[in-house]
C-alpha cells in the first residue's frame, strides 16, 4: 500500500544522543537550494521505496511554482490514488498504458469512494484522469520518461471526427482527453432563495455566520474569505471613518493562484465584522491566551479556541446547518447565489439604460481568470472606464 509520510524538521543537537550531536549541529548549518518545507508530503511504496517522480512533480508545483496548499493537496490526492491503483495491480508506473488508465477510470465508475463511501461524480473522475495525464506529460517533458503510451494515442484509435470548432479550447485540441475523459454536463447553479439564505444565516453559529455573509455579499471563494486578515478590514472600519461614511468600501484580497484582486463590501457588512472583532473574536483571543496557548493574531476569522477557521470545518458546518434547515447548502452555493443575484440586478440596470456589461462585471467581481481577448477588451472599455463602485453602491446597500 502506498504511504504518505510528511517531511519532518531536523532534530536539535540536544534532542539526539551525545555521539550524534556534532552531526546534528552540522546538519543544521547546511544550506539547501529550494528545500522542501516541513510537512511536505513524501510518497512511498509498500516496501518504503520513495516514488521519486511523484515527489519531483509535487516539488515543482508547490515549491518552485509557489502554488497554494490546496493545489498541492489536490495533486497529492491524484497521485496517491493512481500509484495505489498501480501497486494493487502490480504495474510499474513507467509501463502504464491506455488499458490501465481506462481500467482505473472504469473502477471509479463501479466502486464507491473508500474515503466518503459515496459514488464518484463524473467531475471527480475526469479531474483525476486529467491529473494523471498531466503528470505523464510532465514526466516526458522533464526527462523522467522517454515516451509514454498514455500520450499521443490519436493515430491508434478510430475516433469519430467532429467538425472543426473555431471557438477557443481551454485544454487545446487533445485527442487523449476525448478518449479518456467522460462526457460531462455542467450543472447550472441553483442559488438559495432569500428566505433560505436568511434562515441559513440565522442558524449558523459564530463566526461561521459572518463568513457566510462575506461569501453571500462579496462572492469570495472559501479559500479567499478565510485568507482575510485583521489588517485587510481594520483600515476600513466604518467607526473610524470621517463623516459622512461611504456606503461601500473596496477591499483588496488575494485571489486564487495568488493573484491580487478586490471586492466591494458594504458598510453594513463591515459594521458586523467590527462588532464580531470586538465581541466574539476578542473574547476567544483572551481565553486562548489565559489558557497558555498562542492564538492566531492575523487571521480575521477565529474559532472558539483562538485558531484560524479551517476550510473543511466551515464547509461541514454549512452542510450540516443546511440539512437542519431542510435544503442543500454548500459554500459554493453561497458564491453562486451572489453571482446569480448580482447578475439579475445588473441586467435590470442595463435594461434601464446603464452602459454596462452585466456578465463581465460579475466575472470581474468573482475573480474568474479565463477571459478571451474580446472580454479583456470589453473590460477595458466598459468596466475600467466606468466607476464600478458607484454602479454597485445601490445594490450592496440592499443585500438584506
Amino acid at each position: 500500500m502506498v504511504e504518505i509520510i510528511r517531511k519532518g524538521e531536523l532534530p536539535r543537537p540536544e534532542d539526539v544522543p551525545a555521539g550524534l550531536r556534532t552531526a546534528a549541529a552540522a546538519a543544521l548549518k547546511i544550506t539547501l537550494r529550494e528545500p522542501r518545507p516541513a510537512g511536505f508530503p513524501l510518497l512511498f511504496t509498500s516496501d518504503l521505496q520513495l516514488i521519486e517522480p511523484a515527489i519531483a512533480f509535487l516539488h515543482e508545483h508547490s515549491v518552485q511554482r509557489a502554488h497554494t496548499a490546496d493545489t498541492l493537496r489536490t495533486y497529492l490526492e491524484i497521485l496517491y490514488e493512481w500509484f495505489e491503483a498501480l501497486e494493487q495491480s502490480g504495474i510499474i508506473w513507467s509501463e502504464a498504458d491506455v488499458a490501465d488508465l481506462v481500467a482505473y477510470r472504469n473502477r471509479m465508475l463501479r466502486q464507491p469512494s473508500a474515503h466518503t463511501g459515496r459514488a464518484y461524480s463524473v467531475r471527480t473522475i475526469n479531474h483525476r484522469v486529467r491529473g494523471v495525464l498531466r503528470f505523464y506529460a510532465w514526466a516526458v517533458r522533464n526527462g523522467w520518461l522517454h515516451a509514454s503510451p498514455l500520450l499521443g494515442r490519436g493515430s491508434d484509435f478510430a475516433l469519430a471526427r467532429r467538425h472543426a470548432d473555431r471557438r477557443p479550447r481551454i485544454h487545446g485540441n487533445d485527442t487523449d482527453r476525448n478518449l479518456f475523459v467522460l462526457r460531462q454536463f455542467e450543472n447550472l447553479p441553483r442559488p438559495l432563495t432569500s428566505a433560505q439564505a436568511r434562515e441559513l444565516l440565522a442558524r449558523l453559529p459564530p463566526p461561521y455566520d459572518l463568513v457566510a455573509r462575506w461569501q453571500l455579499y462579496t462572492g469570495l471563494r472559501v479559500s479567499e474569505v478565510l485568507r482575510l486578515t485583521v489588517n485587510d478590514v481594520g483600515q476600513h472600519d466604518p467607526a473610524r471613518q470621517c463623516l459622512p461614511a461611504p456606503a461601500h468600501y473596496v477591499i483588496d484580497v488575494m485571489r486564487k493562484a495568488r493573484k491580487s484582486g478586490y471586492v466591494i463590501a458594504s458598510v453594513s457588512l463591515l459594521e458586523e465584522t467590527a462588532s464580531y472583532r470586538q465581541l466574539h473574536r476578542q473574547a476567544w483571543f483572551q481565553r486562548t491566551t489565559r489558557k497558555g496557548r498562542t492564538p492566531d493574531r492575523q487571521a480575521l476569522f477565529l474559532n472558539n479556541r483562538g485558531l484560524a477557521v479551517k476550510k473543511n470545518t466551515y464547509q461541514h458546518v454549512i452542510h450540516r446547518t443546511g440539512q437542519s434547515c431542510g435544503f442543500k447548502a454548500t459554500t459554493h452555493l453561497l458564491r453562486a447565489t451572489f453571482a446569480c443575484m448580482m447578475l439579475a440586478r445588473l441586467e435590470q440596470l442595463a435594461k434601464q439604460g446603464a452602459a454596462i456589461n452585466p456578465l463581465l462585471i460579475v466575472k470581474v467581481l468573482l475573480g474568474h481568470e479565463r477571459l478571451s481577448t474580446t472580454d479583456r477588451y470589453l473590460r477595458a472599455i466598459t468596466v475600467d472606464s466606468c466607476n464600478l463602485p458607484e454602479i454597485l453602491e445601490s445594490l450592496l446597500a440592499t443585500e438584506h
